[in-house]
């Protein structure tokens, strides 16, 4: 009877003890899906039932990282490579994808690495500009992608941009929304990253209503990067203009917790961290032959103006503003944008 009671005391505790630590990580619903030491891969559980968004997913290694994309339309026709921005994935797409494979056209939407449902490095070190890049590149070659549209918003055109210069030979036409490519060559490539850390220090913690107050890309940068737990659904809910729990929801599935959100946090960061390796990739485009269309947003505070560089360097830039829509176009104007890359696909000249 002793014996029997000490036992049950033991399982109680063991019990116990567990639970503590269950709650202390965050609670049932954010034990961690390590699928190896210091890579975490967001649980599929977390994206059933996303509002519009019926794809199915694939995936390829990069790496020790498994890289998500999907593939939509038809297989042999010439593609459309969607890359997104932070802190959103694939989702982002979801407006804009029915209308692209309507017209015929296979559609490729990749999840940068730390973002969707392609793994989560929790350590920020392990993230940089170039590792995107690659990532990104290596998911083109490996789906053999030629004769490709390629389309970038935020830091979809910071990375798209540079795979694009490495393998132009693939791409027939950019089109590029809300993004940019900042660059510098000499001392000002070497000073420029060090100058900005120091300017995001200079700046310190923003809360998040002062950014609510006062939006603008150093503001941003200094938020992300000091905020403990940055709250991805709020922020897109603000970005969006108005509360919707489905977007929400579904903006915030990738990150069960604060330990999926290193790319979260670090990204807006590493904006300005390879000023040189991209003055390499404007000579690539200040010398492009092919269709260049800048389709900005005219209501992004974040932006704003930035597509003043790609029509003073790229030879043929054409322009068309997208009235009323801020930084996150897709979400705003996602099928008249659609209807755009159609009709620039087929020679519109706009």
């Amino acid at each position: 009877m002793q014996n029997g009671l000490s036992l049950n005391l033991s399982l109680r505790r063991v019990c116990v003890v567990v639970l503590v630590g269950v709650c202390l990580a965050g609670g049932v619903s954010s034990v961690a899906d390590e699928i190896a030491p210091g890579i975490f891969r967001t649980p599929d559980a977390r994206f059933e039932g996303l509002k519009d968004f019926p794809y199915q997913p694939n995936y390829l290694q990069s790496g020790p990282y498994r890289v998500h994309y999907l593939d939509e339309g038809p297989r042999d026709a010439a593609p459309i490579l969607l890359l997104h921005g932070e802190p959103t994935w694939s989702y982002l797409y979801r407006k804009m994808i029915p209308i692209l494979t309507a017209a015929g056209h296979r559609v490729v939407v990749p999840d940068l690495i730390g973002f969707g449902k392609s793994d989560k490095p929790a350590n920020e070190d392990d993230y940089s500009y170039q590792m995107q890049v690659a990532a990104m590149l290596e998911l083109v070659e490996k789906l053999d992608l030629r004769d490709a549209t390629f389309f970038g918003q935020d830091w979809g055109g910071l990375v798209g941009l540079r795979v694009v210069a490495a393998q132009p030979d693939r791409f027939a036409r950019i089109v590029v929304s809300n993004t940019g490519l900042p660059s510098a060559e000499g001392l000002s490539g070497w000073l420029g990253y060090p100058l900005f850390k120091l300017s995001v220090w200079w700046e310190g913690p923003v809360t998040f209503e002062e950014l609510r107050e006062n939006l603008t890309f150093p503001r941003w940068v200094a938020y992300s990067h000091n905020v403990e737990d940055l709250p991805v659904d709020e922020l897109m809910n603000f970005m969006g203009g108005s509360p919707d729990p489905e977007l929400a929801r579904a903006y915030g599935a990738p990150f069960p917790d604060r330990r999926y959100k290193a790319g979260v946090h670090v990204m807006p960061y590493l904006v300005p961290s390879n000023l040189r390796e991209n003055a390499e990739a404007w000579k690539v485009f200040e010398d492009w032959d092919k269709p260049f269309l800048c389709a900005f947003s005219d209501s992004d505070p974040i932006t704003a103006g930035g597509e003043s560089a790609f029509l003073n360097r790229v030879p043929g830039a054409q322009n068309i503003t997208l009235k009323g829509a801020g930084h996150f176009v897709q979400e705003d104007a996602g099928e008249e944008l659609a209807t755009i890359i159609n009709e620039f696909i087929a020679g519109r000249r706009f």
